[in-house]
């Protein structure tokens, strides 16, 4: 009996320090995800004194997240979250090196970053970044962990060398949006009134998904930049008023020539209902948490070939591109990329 105790108490052990399964740990079959990152960047934070920084944690919780591994990032994640000074040294690495925390952040990152930075630059300011991270509640941690992990995720890359990336894309141009037909009403001096100038109360029995342009969506597979396999849909008008020029305006996605992988954006969420398998919608998540923009709903539900939801499951993430006039068509989706008619982003997959 001692024997046997003390076996399942190092299983219980080791499943603690690696976040494994417990049975995993006792089968001796760790998920491991290998080879790990450099994390000597977390050597360098301005931490209280006595405080440890478990590097090994971290490397492996930012292994997972480059692979896409989604049961390790839930195993791993919240021991983060729980281990304050490993977290601090995570977000450190990323926040001192970018000038802003950017738009795609969350409230708790875009206040706290910039805390950061200034402790940077003076080791004076130190005390209030760190007083601010220790009011912060678990929830607020755990959106600072994904904001970082975001950048993290980038690939075998050093937090300057992700940071170095960030400054590419903000120097580039903002992308031009196309003009407003209504401009030229509203130059001529004409009164122009859309809906949102009326302000018109349409009640609770007034679903407004249907006022706006509507999009069916095709399922594809694509191919990650590690050469591993990634869930991709495709978008193609269901309306007249559906296409490019709607797409530009109701979102910030990137033309996308099917070369390299669009930009990661966490607002925007697939979600995917684990109950029956099926796809619920594409939303746009604001600051709060909540949608405050749907863009495709589902119209029943249809549960989904099992091969693509194991491949949804294991990515968390999934490629959405559109708009493609004949998606059956095999050629149509490179035609559409070729003429610069496609938008695209990564957007996160939310399993409810």
């Amino acid at each position: 009996m001692v024997k046997s105790h003390g076996k399942k108490q190092r299983a219980k052990n080791k499943a603690r320090r690696t976040g494994a399964a417990y049975a995993s740990a006792a089968a001796g079959t760790l998920h491991q995800h290998t080879p790990l990152p450099d994390m000597s960047a977390l050597d360098t934070v301005p931490a209280l004194p006595g405080l440890f920084v478990d590097k090994d944690l971290s490397a492996r919780l930012v292994a997972a997240c480059r692979a896409g591994c989604r049961p390790c990032q839930s195993s791993l994640t919240p021991k983060v979250v729980e281990d304050r000074a490993t977290l601090l040294a995570l977000a450190w690495a990323i926040y001192t090196t970018l000038p802003t925390a950017g738009a795609l952040a969350t409230a708790t990152t875009q206040e706290w970053a910039p805390l950061a930075r200034a402790a940077y630059d003076d080791m004076g300011a130190a005390p209030d970044m760190l007083e601010a991270f220790g009011a912060m509640s678990a929830v607020q941690r755990s959106e600072l962990l994904e904001d970082a992990l975001d950048h993290w995720a980038v690939g075998e890359a050093s937090a300057q060398e992700l940071a170095d990336k960030v400054e590419v894309v903000r120097d580039a141009p903002p992308r031009q949006r196309p003009a407003d037909p209504l401009d030229a009403f509203r130059e001529a001096g004409v009164k122009v009134f859309t809906l949102d100038d009326l302000d018109l109360d349409l009640g609770d029995d007034v679903d407004t998904y249907y006022l706006a342009p509507n999009y069916g969506v095709t399922l594809m597979k694509t191919a990650a930049p590690d050469g591993q396999p990634m869930p991709m849909l495709v978008l193609y008008p269901e309306t007249e008023d559906a296409g490019i020029e709607d797409l530009e305006r109701r979102t910030d996605w990137e033309h996308w020539g099917l070369h390299g992988m669009p930009d990661t954006d966490p607002r925007w969420q697939m979600r995917a209902r684990t109950a029956d398998r099926s796809l619920q919608g594409l939303v746009h998540v604001g600051p709060d948490g909540k949608a405050d923009h749907e863009l495709w709903r589902a119209a029943e539900t249809v549960s989904l070939p099992e091969q693509w939801w194991d491949l949804l499951d294991r990515a968390g993430h999934v490629l959405v591109a559109g708009p493609v006039k004949m998606p059956e068509d095999p050629r149509a989706l490179q035609t559409t990329g070729d003429a610069g008619e496609l938008l695209a982003v990564v957007a996160r997959v939310a399993f409810v």
